[in-house]
């Protein structure tokens, strides 16, 4: 496992079903293509999973 992650969100949260919002501003990520650095643990890589489809995920 990486020691971090760096997400950034592709794709819009319109249409996007309550949960997955909800998920996608927990991980810090309120605008389009923002990006943060979250720490690689099984609670943030379980959010990912859950919205895999709206991010873009690389490992430092």
């Amino acid at each position: 496992m990486a020691e971090k992650l760096k997400i950034t969100l592709v794709k819009s949260t319109i249409g996007a079903i309550p949960r997955h919002k909800k998920t996608v501003e927990a991980l810090g990520l309120r605008k389009l293509n923002k990006t943060v650095e979250m720490p690689d643990n099984d609670a943030v890589r379980g959010m990912i999973k859950q919205v895999s489809h709206l991010l873009k995920v690389e490992e430092i």
